[in-house]
């Protein structure tokens, strides 16, 4: 089923493959000369791995920004007698005519080359050397093959005056291409004589010619005992085609589909037509007639329709013409057809508009080949995740990701894909989803941000992000994902929606992670990215979510990281946090943001010579008196005080305000807060506050530090008891309850401090034995 399909873990193949495409001069091969990569003269690989090796090696280069190509991979398959290729898929820009020449000596029994833009003729003289293996090809999207470089005059001079042009190549055809059976010519430039093409071809069984446009079709009827499989979608049909269609009795699957918006049909689809086809066409099981326009009624009127259930059968057939199946499709296509909608349709799978199982049906059958089609039904996806519930999450979602990764330079794809995957991972379905689904959200997502600047995708990708558990779901992505938001924020240019969803995003990536996670993200250029966005709005006078966001980002990246608070120094920080006070008196979340991080900055004793200015320690000691936020503000300017108190009157470099004078002014702050207050902050570890307690140089510091721990344990106890005893805060306060310089006070609370924790031990101990 596709929910065990998309839980199981990777295969070993898998694990390995990717592996050894991640570390080549590791595993396979070495460097010859420092450039080349040569395979490890004494490995021999079967084509089961060697076509592994190199469908993943392509899909790896789409999809992973961080995977780098290698100019001589394909040369690694180059000798036939230590590597075999038999079936490969090769798509867009990563494939050019020098890696095709580099395995021409291999036995392709398939070769897929889907949108190979770069491929010139020279390719064409390569594929002849695959020609008495190949069974199956594909040239879909080639657009540039069968064209050659001509140099009109030849010599060197000349060729600044007259460059070389494009020529099409004419004379090429699929003579000796014995074995080929399956051959998909989509997308074929026009000028080329699809008949002469194809004429040397014994017995082809399957042929797609999508998007070229042919008056006359007659020379398939050359096929019509072995052709079982015809693709002429979006070709303009007209009445002789039908005529040449209806002969080729052994089709099973025939698809004359088309894109409604691209260009004016003038066929329509009439009841004859289609009776013409259920007539002569006795084996088909597929049949795809998306986009087209009936010209005539084909369907039953509904009264004569018998209520009850729909069904399959093909007599009780919605589409008159359909009562003439001997036994139901297995694949309808009426994709932007009113015939989507009737009651009755007699086939297994049907790809319409009408609801979530067409529209399903729709994405997996159109997603490699028409892209154009697949936005639209995306699009559909997106109001039916939107507006009601989504049957089949795990589904959609996959085939979304598909689409996303296999199309990765399509906006349309793109906008629509980012906006579903929004909606298709919010929390109501978060219970459905694997770890590994999740990651390949992200990873879509991430490779969405960083194809396109544009706004909705980035809007889109960063929302969808925001659906996820940060930091810890993001964790894996880390830098990734940092990189590309801290980008995101220095756009010169911003949308105000996504400069607010990328400041919170910054926030939560930098809250609760280890230490080197910050410092990594310090040096990426954090600091000063989120001072920049502070500066921005204080020039407007703005106090908004991404002012205060900021401050909370910046509080985050300085918790315990001595290098992040030294740069918020550096980058003047100090003087946008005097600014930000003095514009915005009233901005009270503003104020406990700004103050925290300030704490951040006052643990470091290397950095508390520059907090010593008169300036800023009458800010600190004005702020002990604010209300703001409860008793955060004050607690906070409090706290950074205690660290300065703590250097000794010998640190204390000002004339005013007088040491004295700010110790009382602390002593009044803590004696004003209630114990009890519920609390806006989150203690990792207590260290720095632990660091106060065993000193005698200024007892307002261990006063603080005592108060903070009684505060802590008593309103959070199952949180904060456990942390105090694992780094050793009791033996710490047993010892200052014993110094004759620690207040009295402070010695009761340090006594009620350990008190709760030894209850809280008791209460908490296992009495199950």
């Amino acid at each position: 089923s596709l929910k065990m399909a998309s839980d199981s873990p990777e295969s070993l193949m898998t694990l390995c493959t990717d592996y050894c495409l991640r570390n080549l001069e590791g595993t396979l091969c070495y460097l010859l000369d420092n450039e080349t990569l040569r395979l490890h003269p004494d490995i021999f690989l079967p084509s089961e791995i060697c076509d592994k090796l190199v469908n993943e090696y392509v899909e790896l280069v789409k999809t992973d920004s961080i995977f780098e190509p290698h100019e001589s991979f394909f040369t690694l398959f180059s000798d036939p007698r230590s590597t075999r290729l038999a079936r490969i898929h090769l798509r867009e820009q990563i494939v050019q005519d020098q890696d095709l020449e580099a395995i021409r000596k291999q036995d392709l029994v398939e070769l897929y080359l889907t949108n190979c833009e770069k491929l010139t003729a020279k390719s064409l003289q390569t594929l002849v050397s695959f020609s008495h293996t190949l069974i199956s090809l594909s040239l879909f999207g080639c657009c540039n093959i069968f064209y050659e470089e001509e140099n009109p005059g030849g010599c060197e001079d000349d060729c600044l005056v007259n460059p070389t042009r494009q020529v099409l190549v004419k004379d090429f055809t699929f003579e000796g291409f014995s074995r080929l059976r399956f051959l998909n010519l989509g997308r074929l430039i026009e000028g080329v004589n699809v008949e002469t093409l194809l004429r040397p071809l014994a017995s082809l069984a399957a042929l797609d010619l999508s998007g070229i446009q042919l008056n006359d079709v007659g020379f398939l009827t050359q096929w019509k005992d072995s052709l079982v499989s015809l693709v002429l979608y979006n070709m303009d049909l007209s009445e002789e085609h039908i005529q040449v269609i209806a002969q080729l009795c052994k089709l099973r699957h025939l698809d004359i589909s088309r894109d409604h918006l691209s260009s004016y049909y003038k066929f329509k689809l009439t009841r004859r037509v289609l009776n013409l086809f259920v007539e002569n066409l006795v084996n088909l099981t597929s049949l795809d007639i998306s986009g087209h326009t009936m010209l005539e009624n084909c369907t039953i009127p509904s009264m004569e329709e018998k209520m009850g259930q729909t069904s399959i059968e093909p007599a009780k057939s919605s589409i008159a013409p359909f009562r003439g199946l001997k036994r139901p499709l297995q694949f309808l296509g009426l994709f932007e057809t009113s015939l989507c909608r009737l009651t009755h349709i007699p086939a297994y799978k049907v790809s319409g508009d009408k609801n979530e199982e067409q529209v399903l049906n729709a994405i997996e059958a159109y997603t490699e080949h028409r892209p154009e089609i697949t936005s639209r039904a995306i699009n559909l996806l997106f109001d039916i995740a939107r507006i009601e519930r989504c049957s089949q999450l795990l589904r959609a979602l996959q085939l979304v990701i598909t689409a996303l990764k296999c199309h990765k330079d399509d906006k349309n794809i793109q906008v629509t894909g980012s906006a579903a995957l929004f909606y298709l991972t919010n929390s109501e379905y978060r219970m459905e989803q694997s770890v590994k689904l999740r990651r390949q959200v992200i990873q879509v997502v991430l490779n969405g941000m960083e194809s396109y600047q544009e706004v909705t995708v980035q809007r889109n990708c960063c929302l969808t992000l925001c659906n996820f558990s940060i930091p810890e779901e993001l964790e894996f992505q880390y830098r990734r994902v940092n990189e590309l938001l801290l980008n995101i924020l220095n756009q010169s240019r911003q949308d105000e929606s996504i400069q607010r969803i990328a400041v919170h995003l910054c926030n939560a990536l930098v809250c609760q992670v280890d230490n080197d996670h910050k410092e990594a993200v310090g040096k990426m250029g954090f600091v000063m990215t989120m001072l920049k966005l502070i500066q921005k709005k204080l020039a407007d006078k703005t106090c908004d979510q991404v002012m205060e966001f900021s401050w909370s980002a910046l509080w985050n990246i300085t918790d315990e990281t001595p290098d992040n608070c030294e740069m918020f120094l550096n980058y003047s920080g100090m003087k946008l946090f005097l600014e930000c006070l003095k514009e915005f008196p009233e901005k009270q979340e503003l104020h406990r943001n700004m103050l925290g991080l300030l704490g951040n900055v006052a643990e470091v004793k290397e950095l508390r010579p520059q907090l010593m200015t008169s300036q800023f320690i009458s800010v600190f000691s004005n702020l002990l008196e604010s209300k703001a936020d409860g008793i955060e503000v004050s607690y906070n300017a409090c706290g950074v005080l205690s660290h300065i108190m703590f250097d000794g009157p010998e640190a204390w470099g000002i004339c005013e305000p007088h040491r004295e004078e700010v110790v009382k002014r602390m002593w009044a702050a803590i004696q004003s807060w209630d114990i009890n207050s519920r609390r806006n902050i989150n203690y990792r570890s207590f260290e720095p506050i632990l660091r106060l307690l065993p000193q005698g140089i200024s007892p307002v510091s261990q006063h603080w530090a005592t108060w903070a721990l009684y505060n802590l344990v008593s309103v959070y106890p199952d949180k904060y008891c456990p942390l105090l005893i694992k780094e050793g805060g009791i033996p710490l306060l047993k010892d200052m309850i014993k110094m004759a310089s620690a207040r009295q006070e402070t010695k009761e609370m340090a006594r009620k401090v350990i008190e709760h924790c030894s209850n809280f031990k008791e209460e908490n101990m296992d009495t199950s034995r």
